[in-house]
């Protein structure tokens, strides 16, 4: 049985997550079932006639939050679904490492993807967490302002919040005193009352369960090493991964399957694997912003709420904010460095005086001996572009391939893809099927 553990950091102390059940998805009668040990895919005979039976009728690439939302959706359709991820259990990079914050979709623009899926996303998550039983909480936001510029961004803000039909306000000095003493604000505060926190682990864990439950099959430990769209994808699409052997020998087992359609939700690998698809005149380079967070090991001060500075344009984050976790442990992060390696998760000091910097401005109590190093998450990002609308904005990348049919890819998947997810899932059913 392989392990369903999910990363957790090093300031979550909570109990193991449970292994998984046996993989026991269940294939359409009219296509037969391929072989599978222990959640991984093994060699199968295909189909030689002319016309190309499938496998799979999707074959989703990258266990994620947002590929666990689009694989679950799709397999609520006729067909069957396959998962596959490089790593032994879901949610291994990204959507494990980050401020598991449900955004409000206050920074991204009117006209973007981020924006409408964001919206819609934050509907159905709480909606999704309320019904069965999944831990968050609806804790709201403040973003403070220190000085007039920051003051003036905060009305911004505000003005397009109201044009997106997203509530914020503006609390006066002896409110923002009485409710979060600890908290400075010089200039202002603006509150965001639709901003909240989820557990992504367990929100993962149930979409995952979900998802095998309609008959989907999850194929962990399998890397993709090849992709060939045949007749460029009018028949189908030839997935090539490598597993680890199943017998006693070391060698590894290629094993190739066969989707109708491709979801290419690799988050971090997305963009590479785009890539070897396409002629290089076509290829897009990945960036990745690297971003550590801090534990505060002290149980003072500890604000109630979740606390943002102002957006500074053209940042590839939103600064060093407080956060909370759903046991209201505090955390700060992230911070933003540029990395060439998608898999240095290593911590390092050398941003910590900056990031106390950044916090103290707005939290001037908090002990700066108390703060500490505690994991990094890394997004991928089709620029160093601001996170904010404006100069430098990237938008979500979330469509099908000229030239190919049943190709969709998902690139530049950032904040706020946790929040975004189920409206992803939408987004990307839409692009196969409407």
């Amino acid at each position: 049985m392989i392990p369903r553990n999910i990363f957790v950091p090093l300031s979550r102390q909570i109990k193991p997550i449970s292994t998984p059940r046996p993989i026991s998805g269940v294939i359409p009668r009219h296509r037969p079932q391929p072989a599978r040990v222990s959640g991984t895919l093994l060699p199968r005979k295909f189909s030689t006639t002319v016309r190309r039976e499938t496998d799979f009728t999707h074959a989703v690439i990258g266990g994620g939050v947002v590929g666990l939302a689009i694989a679950r959706k799709l397999q609520e359709r006729r067909g069957s679904t396959v998962l596959i991820e490089r790593h032994g259990g879901v949610g291994r990079e990204t959507s494990s490492r980050n401020s598991e914050v449900i955004h409000a979709g206050l920074y991204y623009g009117a006209d973007s993807l981020k924006t409408r899926l964001c919206l819609r996303g934050k509907s159905l998550l709480y909606s999704l967490c309320a019904k069965h039983q999944i831990p968050h909480r609806n804790c709201g936001k403040w973003i403070v302002a220190q000085d007039v510029q920051q003051l003036s961004a905060l009305e911004k803000l505000h003005d397009f919040a109201s044009n997106i039909n997203v509530a914020t306000h503006f609390l006066s000095k002896e409110e923002a005193r009485r409710r979060e003493p600890d908290v400075r604000a010089e200039a202002g505060v603006l509150e965001s009352p639709s901003t909240g926190i989820v557990d992504s682990h367990a929100l993962m864990q149930f979409l995952q369960g979900s998802f095998e439950d309609l008959g989907g099959v999850c194929a962990f430990h399998s890397p993709v090493t090849r992709i060939e769209a045949v007749e460029s994808g009018r028949r189908g699409w030839e997935i090539t991964v490598t597993c680890p052997s199943s017998t006693a020998s070391k060698s590894n087992e290629t094993t190739t399957i066969t989707s109708s359609t491709l979801i290419n939700s690799a988050g971090l690998s997305a963009i590479p694997l785009r890539n070897t698809l396409l002629p290089p005149t076509q290829h897009l380079t990945p960036y990745y912003a690297k971003g550590s967070y801090f534990s505060y090991s002290l149980s003072s001060p500890k604000p109630s709420t979740l606390v943002y500075p102002a957006p500074i344009p053209g940042h590839g984050g939103l600064g060093t904010h407080l956060t909370l976790d759903l046991s209201g442990r505090v955390r700060f992060g992230p911070d933003v460095e540029w990395t060439s390696d998608p898999s240095d998760y290593s911590v390092n000091d050398k941003n910590l005086s900056a990031a106390i910097a950044d916090i103290q401005a707005y939290l001037p109590g908090v002990q700066a001996e108390a703060i500490g190093l505690d994991y990094v998450g890394i997004r991928p990002k089709l620029g160093k572009s601001s996170v904010t609308s404006g100069e430098g904005f990237l938008d979500f990348w979330i469509k099908g391939e000229e030239g190919f049919e049943g190709w969709v890819n998902l690139l530049g998947i950032e904040s706020p893809g946790l929040t975004s997810s189920l409206a992803i899932a939408e987004e990307v059913e839409g692009v196969l099927y409407r």
